[in-house]
């Protein structure tokens, strides 16, 4: 396989549950803002605009500290190898591979959307968590604005809100993010996966450099906004050797929490990432995948409730030590979870009509 200029994905692999054709490029691969040198890439960005019904996902999972969510985008452009949210682009018909980094969806009636669940009678605040599935700071935000308009409404009526991304485009919303950390509603991680800015171009092509995240982790700080550091995810013989190196740097920036995650495959993602390594790291891509097979009893991913984020073998556990040890050694704590203030949440009246009060 050869390597494609700004994205990570290497092909457009079908996905394998929902028998779907196989997507080839279509030929129209103009993206203005990488015309640098005057050749044009070779995989363009297109944008969709969804119209759903509602926006706020539940779910009961057991094993994750949240039981609500909103995704602004559908795709990813930040084009993360690793991603696991690649296989819900097949609910779109196309490939979690290139697909999911080039054909993307916008939302535009979140916050709308947001305002018309809160204001059910029935509803019950806690936090909803944006960033889970998809980067609600990726390059698109920049012209929809979507994820801030969801921070407005959750300002609006003191709701609380986590946020997960890979971008320093945080920092835009410094304004409302400030407004929230002073009511206890708001806490952002941002994730980090490696201090080498050319490996980082590998893994997460069109993610903020390194040194910008870091920058923005010490910026959220420097505000009074709750910021976490996440060293996620870890790769076994590609990025394991930054642990304490991320840890350090992090700790110079004021950041007091950080968690880990180590990488996992579901699905179409492994041989998505089996074609990454062949491509660019082909003498220790059977390494790697070894590692991570022993850490996920003999398989590429482990499913299972409970057993997915809590990889076992010698080499997890020597890295969970190695991570406990860094982050002791730096005055920091291992973030599980974030409980924010549910108790000011106001619930806003429905659309068309006028308060009281």
């Amino acid at each position: 396989m050869k390597a494609i200029k700004g994205r990570g994905a290497v092909s457009n692999q079908t996905s394998t549950r929902f028998n779907l054709a196989q997507h080839e490029s279509d030929g129209d691969w103009l993206d203005d803002r990488e015309q640098v040198d005057g050749t044009p890439p070779p995989v363009s960005t297109v944008v969709t605009e969804l119209h759903p019904k509602t926006i706020v996902s539940f779910n009961k999972s057991p094993d994750v500290p949240f039981d609500r969510s909103i995704n602004a985008y559908n795709g990813c452009e930040h084009g993360c190898i690793y991603c696991f949210a690649r296989p819900s682009h097949a609910y779109h018909d196309l490939s979690p591979g290139l697909d999911f980094e080039t054909r993307l969806f916008a939302k535009p009636d979140a916050a709308r959307l947001l305002r018309e669940t809160l204001a059910r009678p029935g509803y019950r605040p806690a936090p909803i968590a944006m960033g889970t599935n998809t980067d609600p700071y990726q390059p698109i935000e920049a012209r929809y604005r979507v994820t801030r308009e969801v921070l407005e409404v959750c300002l609006e009526t003191r709701h609380p809100v986590t946020i997960v991304t890979k971008s320093d485009r945080v920092l835009a919303d410094l304004d409302l993010l400030r407004q929230l950390a002073e009511r206890d509603l708001v806490s952002v991680g941002i994730s980090v996966t490696s201090l080498d800015p050319r490996l980082s171009r590998l893994l997460e092509p069109r993610a903020a450099a390194p040194a910008k995240r870091l920058a923005a982790l010490g910026r959220l700080v420097e505000a009074g906004v709750p910021a976490h550091a996440m060293i996620a995810p870890v790769i076994p013989a590609i990025t394991d050797g930054d642990l304490e190196g991320l840890v350090a740097a992090c700790a110079e920036r004021g950041v007091r929490r950080a968690s880990w995650i180590m990488v996992r495959l579901p699905n179409e993602v492994a041989p998505l990432f089996r074609e990454w390594l062949e491509t660019h790291f082909p003498e220790r891509a059977g390494k790697v995948m070894a590692i991570i097979r022993e850490m996920r009893g003999g398989r590429d991913n482990d499913p299972r409730f409970g057993e997915r984020f809590r990889p076992s073998s010698a080499w997890a556990d020597t890295l969970r030590a190695r991570f406990k040890i860094a982050v002791r050694r730096h005055g920091m704590e291992s973030v599980e979870r974030v409980d924010l203030d549910c108790s000011q949440f106001r619930r806003p009246s429905p659309a068309g009509q006028l308060d009281l009060f």
